[in-house]
């Protein structure tokens, strides 16, 4: 039980950071892709204020045997950069500047504009099941 609600709790305070922070709304992350427009650059301080506690949780996780809510910390097998991960990342990075939503936000904003963001989650529901069946 401990689990599922440290789960719930934490996507529930993901989401209301991206709805404060605007990074719900692809219109914003759409602007600080346009570097030679209206530029906007709210998403370099979100950014920047993920990495700080990220760098700060990494120090801890070095020192601790085993996490606080389960058995074992699930963390890459690897560090390897392949094709495979280069071209996932340029896919990806293409989908954000077009949609201008990432999973997350495409997520917390099914509860804002459902439509809009409907489609872009079964688009990508849709790419992850091709993955799965062309990568067994």
């Amino acid at each position: 039980m401990k689990t599922p609600t440290i789960s719930l709790l934490s996507g529930l305070l993901f989401g209301a950071g991206l709805a404060y922070s605007g990074m719900a709304n692809p219109a914003r992350v759409q602007s600080f892709l346009d570097l030679f427009g209206q530029w906007d650059p709210t998403l370099a301080f979100v950014m920047a204020g993920a990495m700080v506690p990220m760098a700060i949780a990494w120090v801890f996780q070095k020192r601790m045997a085993q996490p606080l809510a389960c058995d074992t910390f699930d963390l890459p097998g690897t560090s390897l950069l392949d094709s495979k991960l280069v071209l996932g990342a340029v896919l990806f990075g293409i989908g954000w500047g077009i949609g201008g939503l990432c999973p997350g936000p495409a997520v917390a904003d099914l509860g804002i504009a459902p439509l809009k963001a409907g489609i872009f989650v079964l688009a990508m529901l849709a790419g992850m099941t091709i993955h799965r069946i062309t990568s067994r």
